[in-house]
């Protein structure tokens, strides 16, 4: 009678079970429309982190809709750029948001290259307001070992000696920014030491579950060659009839931007990025689409401009609502420009080869 039951209690479970929708699967109509867009590809996948930042693309004139698809809570918009097939997505605000974007994109569709735009904090005081920024290399500064008190720069980190954490890329002592210490020393915080750390990555192309280790991310080679040629574009400097900025932006390659989900409003820290690392701008999302493209061996490029001096100091307006419109709009007219040249360069090798 016991095993009757018992037998009885295993089918009713699997029973249910069964009734049990898999919300992971895709759903077979948006799958079918999946396969007849990727049989139209491959696209340029634009990945955006906010709408007020999206709008601008949206409304130019030389981007053409074709079609939508809604999946996972995102939506991803096609269309053309000066006859490039594109696919916009907006990302939401910060690394994980961005990061899974991100990858979502690449696994569903067929992508063959990404771009990444938006505006970011400046912490390059040569650089000003409503510049369009494309750095060199991206990294992510807020993955750190904290280090115990007491210990210092000699002293090995926890979990170091397995390979998990290192001082080779370098830290931030909290007591050189300690102020109105008294008769303390200045030499002492108990706040101690940050190590900067680099991410683990797991490269498609590598050994599953066999990690490799990535602090800068460099941008595609041939994307940086084509944002070369963006440099003299002209761009606009009046958010509207009274307000203007007083120099003109431009367009600039810069060395290094990073990225962190920190809002960063410091001058002290931002002096300390530069310093140390030769940061030009800070953002919250484009070292993550960064990882995500190294993971996954897709070339991409970010155009960043720039909204605002993190921390204050500029003699604009400082706050980063007063030329964060122009500088999404900056930003859009150089995505626009590098689409065009793209989309020639490529029709220019086609016509080579046929």
């Amino acid at each position: 009678m016991e095993m009757v039951v018992q037998r009885i209690f295993v089918i009713v479970i699997l029973g249910l079970f069964t009734l049990i929708p898999c919300y992971a699967a895709i759903p077979s109509t948006t799958q079918r429309l999946i396969n007849k867009v990727n049989k139209d590809g491959p696209y340029l996948g634009i990945v955006i982190p906010n709408m007020f930042e999206m709008n601008p693309l949206l409304q130019h004139s030389n981007f053409q809709s074709t079609n939508t698809i809604d999946f996972a809570g995102k939506r991803f918009r096609f269309g053309t750029i000066h006859e490039q097939q594109v696919v916009l997505v907006m990302t939401g605000l910060a690394m994980i948001n961005a990061g899974a974007t991100t990858q979502l994109l690449l696994s569903l569709f067929n992508i063959k290259g990404v771009v990444h735009y938006g505006i970011a904090g400046n912490a390059n005081s040569s650089m000003n307001i409503g510049d369009v920024t494309i750095p060199q290399f991206w990294a992510h500064t807020a993955l750190w070992n904290w280090q115990r008190y007491g210990d210092g720069p000699d002293d090995e980190l926890a979990l170091e000696i397995n390979g998990d954490y290192t001082r080779k890329i370098g830290y931030l002592n909290f007591a050189n920014y300690s102020t109105n210490v008294g008769n303390c020393s200045s030499g002492d915080n108990f706040l101690n030491n940050v190590w900067y750390q680099p991410e683990e990555i797991f490269p498609v192309d590598g050994v599953p579950e066999q990690r490799q280790h990535a602090f800068w991310l460099p941008i595609d080679s041939y994307y940086l060659e084509i944002s070369k040629k963006l440099e003299g574009l002209e761009l606009e400097k009046c958010v509207n009839s009274t307000t203007c900025l007083s120099t003109t932006p431009k367009v600039a390659i810069v060395s290094k931007g990073a990225s962190a989900n920190i809002f960063l409003d410091n001058a002290s820290y931002r002096d300390f990025l530069y310093d140390k690392f030769g940061i030009s701008l800070v953002d919250m999302e484009s070292a993550a689409v960064a990882l995500v493209c190294r993971q996954q061996r897709v070339p991409y490029v970010v155009f960043r401009a720039l909204s605002d001096l993190a921390g204050g100091g500029s003699a604009e307006s400082n706050e980063a609502a007063a030329f964060a419109s122009l500088a999404a709009n900056n930003s859009v007219v150089v995505v626009v420009e590098f689409v065009r040249i793209l989309a020639s360069m490529e029709w220019e090798w086609q016509s080579l080869n046929m």
